[in-house]
């Protein structure tokens, strides 16, 4: 692609269990903070675990300001918070431009959960004999990009993209492709997913949650932490952000998707699907295997995807697999589902700024299947150049994005 068709990442909003906007999120990384402690929004007696990784210091007056905060469900409001908080980063004021020209891309998992929840408490204790429109009207994915349009009256294209814990990649993607098509002049892409005690109660049920923390591509690791969270990149043409004095932290140089077509929760047994996503998103952006200084793995800290994403690593790599640093951010924040991809974007958009790779934490016990270097338990100061951020997610969906530093940008940032 050329430099006029490339898309820059001009700014960045988290909210996490491990800390809301970059500095503080990025703070936490880099020291391994946790995120996990026992469930409080729900009573998980009954269940064989109690952990989770909610977001306690959250205040949605704090961002919603054009709309009922109380009328909107959680992920919304996690949502919206994360747009504020990159259109600020972006120094963008929307009152200054064609809001027609903005879109909203958001990927999620559940959409608002809490609506079937609310319900399903009222139903069991007999206050309602059939289901109402006051508790489906919320529930829908789709309204989770239509209330960031809603609240900040945005008259762009509004997509929602409900490929589970690959959502987040996806719907980056999406907005790319209606950047270099001219369709938009700036997007708000990402994902988010509030903490569900459906989500909680499936995964439990599967076994896939971890007792006390999880340990991504550890011998002993036993399972994933659910959590919940958003993350939203402002995303626009470089040649316009380079025009408007705008601070780049990077661009997207590419993607890749693809899907298993295996089965519905299990990945594909030889990472063939992972590995096709890896290699259409450095075909995409013209990059060898030698050039990916750092890739944000998936890394749920389940038995399988780990031993999986680490063999389409090596399909894809070969020996020079083993020289690049993989972590796992979800080691510290939890898996949140939709929004997964999206907050690891950003993580890979902030190691290329400030040079520096965030640990795998809890990493103990080398794992003969899992051998490359997941830079456990510190921090490490290594310069990036070009990030390669990998997602998985149930019904086969595989993705790969890779960002790379801008040449021609001011990326040093505050």
């Amino acid at each position: 692609m050329t430099r006029s068709a490339a898309v820059a990442v001009t700014g960045l909003g988290v909210v996490t269990s491990i800390g809301t906007g970059c500095q503080t999120f990025w703070e936490s990384l880099l020291a391994g903070r946790s995120g996990f402690s026992r469930v409080t929004s729900f009573d998980t007696i009954g269940y064989a675990v109690h952990m989770g990784a909610e977001i306690y210091d959250f205040c949605p007056q704090d961002y919603v300001l054009e709309m009922d905060p109380a009328a909107i469900g959680r992920t919304s409001q996690l949502a919206i918070a994360a747009s504020r908080l990159a259109l600020l980063d972006g120094d963008l004021d929307l009152s200054e431009i064609d809001r027609g020209r903005v879109g909203v891309c958001v990927g999620t998992t559940s959409g608002e959960p809490h609506s079937i929840e609310r319900f399903d408490d009222q139903y069991v204790q007999g206050c309602v004999s059939k289901i109402g429109g006051e508790f489906l009207h919320g529930y829908p994915c789709h309204v989770v990009p239509f209330h960031i349009a809603k609240e900040f009256s945005l008259g762009g294209e509004v997509m929602m993209i409900p490929t589970a814990c690959a959502a987040g990649n996806y719907a980056i993607a999406h907005a790319c492709d209606l950047l270099y098509a001219g369709k938009a002049d700036f997007m708000l892409a990402g994902g988010a997913d509030s903490f569900s005690r459906i989500t909680y109660t499936g995964f439990a049920r599967l076994g896939a949650i971890a007792p006390e923390v999880c340990q991504p591509f550890d011998r002993d690791r036993k399972g994933m932490i659910p959590g919940e969270g958003a993350a939203i990149l402002l995303l626009e043409r470089s040649d316009q952000a380079l025009a408007r004095g705008a601070r780049i932290y990077c661009e997207v140089a590419g993607y890749g998707l693809s899907c298993d077509a295996h089965h519905m929760t299990a990945a594909h047994p030889e990472g063939e699907g992972a590995a096709r996503a890896i290699r259409m998103a450095m075909m995409q952006s013209n990059i060898k295997p030698h050039e990916v200084d750092y890739i944000s793995a998936h890394g749920t800290g389940t038995p399988t995807n780990d031993r999986l994403e680490t063999i389409a690593v090596k399909k894809v790599f070969g020996n020079h697999a083993y020289s690049v640093p993989m972590s796992s951010v979800k080691s510290m924040l939890g898996h949140t589902m939709g929004a997964a991809s999206a907050i690891e974007a950003a993580v890979c958009a902030l190691a290329i700024t400030h040079g520096c790779i965030p640990p795998t934490m809890h990493w103990q016990h080398r794992d003969s299947e899992c051998d490359l270097d997941y830079v456990p338990n510190v921090a490490r100061k290594q310069k990036v150049r070009v990030a390669m951020n990998n997602a998985y997610a149930f019904g086969g969906n595989n993705s790969s994005l890779v960002l790379a530093a801008c040449a021609d940008s001011n990326r040093e940032r505050p």
